[in-house]
């Protein structure tokens, strides 16, 4: 029996059962990620490709994390005058050039359901739109049973949020630049929507995950979007990144 995966974006086509297929492209998260965890460590994963956000645990690891955080420039945070969303692109476009998963005929949303959930179920006749999904949420460490009826059931985050970004100079950015941080799968994660929502524009001194394993992983994550567009974070984001991962 053939059907068409995804993985990473890229449709590939194998002779596998919808279990085996989905085992595939959930992806082992590796011996250093604890049990209950799904997915890979934020160290592994530059890019945002891989599925997931599990704990940093070791102490290798940590010191790393607190090197990258301290490449993180800090200033600080401007008006919010002039922020509106449709300043980043509308939602979930798929024509973004310069960034992963992009040009793939999915939108940006959907490529991050299929990242990220298990045992997905698709509407009729598609291998993009996901109608429901089991997601091991990393910020509460809930095990969620989606449905596309109940859609703010699970949000994609924004790890830094692009309002903080408007804030912290994207406001003097190109249109296409502002797209691409909207759109990269390294500033996104399907989470529990409450969370999110509490979350709002918050930096990480004013919000953190509520599962205290995968704070120092969200600090790397914030840094990693930081550096990769050259953005400034608070002087108290930075220590409470840091403070994260025991620096």
């Amino acid at each position: 029996m053939s059907r068409t995966c995804r993985r990473g974006g890229a449709v590939v086509l194998s002779m596998l059962v919808l279990a085996g297929c989905r085992e595939e492209l959930g992806a082992d998260p590796g011996p250093s990620a604890p049990a209950g965890t799904h997915g890979a460590g934020p160290l592994a994963n530059p890019d945002g490709t891989k599925p997931g956000l599990a704990p940093i645990t070791s102490e290798s690891d940590r010191e790393a994390a607190r090197q990258l955080i301290a490449k993180v420039r800090t200033a600080g945070r401007g008006p919010k005058t002039g922020y509106d969303r449709d300043k980043f692109g509308y939602a979930w476009m798929d024509s973004v050039d310069g960034v992963p998963l992009a040009h793939n005929g999915c939108d940006t949303r959907n490529d991050l359901l299929n990242r990220d959930g298990e045992k997905l179920r698709f509407r009729s006749g598609s291998d993009c739109v996901v109608v429901a999904m089991t997601l091991r949420d990393p910020y509460t460490g809930k095990t969620i049973e989606w449905r596309k009826a109940q859609a703010a059931k699970v949000q994609i985050d924004h790890v830094m949020p692009l309002s903080y970004d408007w804030q912290m100079g994207a406001s003097r950015w190109s249109r296409d630049k502002r797209e691409r941080i909207a759109n990269d799968p390294l500033n996104l994660i399907p989470v529990d929507g409450p969370a999110n929502s509490a979350k709002s524009d918050s930096g990480p001194a004013s919000w953190l995950p509520p599962d205290r394993r995968i704070r120092c992983s969200y600090a790397v994550r914030f840094a990693q979007v930081s550096l990769k567009y050259e953005l400034p974070v608070t002087t108290a984001d930075k220590q409470m990144m840091r403070r994260q991962c025991g620096g």
